[in-house]
């Protein structure tokens, strides 16, 4: 742990090449279609793993201008070509490269953030005040929101959730030599965890509520027509991926099926009208979409 916290010779040559893997294992994970709804794509949209990869260049730079310029080459390096390995994959094609333009911001933002980082090697307590915002920010816009969705979605983002706690914990604890600097930033940590997690509990699930459909939905491989009202009812088959009730939408002026999903998976969707006649729908449930399949005998 403290060589690779503080114990390699990052040259520019193991940099380009650590960037380089970086950016090659991002964009496979991104292409995989097993990777979906899994924290294995979470690199892919999140700041986690790159702030552990920030960490360990700013700990193995010689200076604050080295620690900057490393930062900032990585991140040249390695963002622009996780885009470019998914042209050929993506439906978008060459537009993919419209999602780079936030990562630019923070790669331009990763020269001051390299800059001031450097000086947490300095083992001072202003070197708390420096890692904190990076601990906080860790705890509420990704850990927080891992954990709601593994309350909800249990066992999905529960590495995400983990490597969120783990690297909060040995931040303070790999930076510092500093007895009390450490225990202080291990406290704050700590308190963020419990914090984010207690908050979490509160609020209650992340469940994925949306509409289904409308009465009139047509299936365009079959021309089957799905046509229902109040007077009908409506279930999922398994029960456990969430509740579905039909009620009447002002936005469309029409009766329509509404869903709080709590499971990813597959089940069906079944409707039956007063008299007893059923129709049953396959339904893959994703995390924030799903899909419709006629069901046929």
């Amino acid at each position: 742990m403290k060589k690779l916290f503080g114990g390699i010779n990052m040259t520019w040559l193991k940099l380009v090449i650590f960037a380089v893997v970086a950016a090659v294992y991002t964009a496979v994970v991104a292409i995989i279609p097993i990777t979906r709804d899994t924290s294995f794509r979470d690199i892919t949209i999140s700041f986690e793993v790159w702030i552990l990869f920030g960490v360990i260049i700013i700990m193995n730079s010689k200076s604050a201008v080295d620690s900057a310029l490393k930062c900032f080459v990585f991140f040249l390096i390695s963002q622009p070509l996780i885009y470019l390995i998914q042209v050929p994959f993506s439906h978008l094609g060459w537009g993919i490269l419209g999602y780079y333009k936030t990562w630019f911001i923070w790669t331009l933002l990763t020269i001051p953030m390299g800059f001031v980082g450097y000086y947490m090697k300095m083992d001072k307590w202003w070197g708390l005040l420096i890692l904190t915002p990076v601990l906080i920010f860790l705890a509420i816009y990704h850990y927080y929101g891992f954990f709601s969705y593994m309350l909800t979605y249990f066992p999905y983002r529960v590495i995400s959730s983990l490597f969120c706690i783990v690297t909060m914990i040995m931040y303070p604890l790999v930076i510092f030599k500093d007895k009390k600097i450490r225990l202080a930033g291990l406290a704050i940590s700590i308190v963020l965890i419990l914090g984010t997690s207690g908050y979490a509990f509160i609020k209650g699930d992340s469940s994925y509520e949306t509409v289904i459909m409308a009465t009139g939905y047509t299936f365009d491989d079959t021309g089957l027509v799905i046509t229902f009202d109040d007077s009908y009812s409506v279930r999922l088959k398994d029960e456990s991926y969430g509740d579905v009730s039909i009620s009447y939408n002002e936005d469309i002026e029409d009766y329509a099926i509404d869903a709080k999903f709590k499971k990813i998976g597959k089940t069906e969707l079944i409707i039956e009208s007063p008299s007893g006649e059923k129709v049953e729908i396959k339904i893959d449930i994703k995390s924030d979409s799903y899909k419709l399949t006629e069901k046929k005998d």
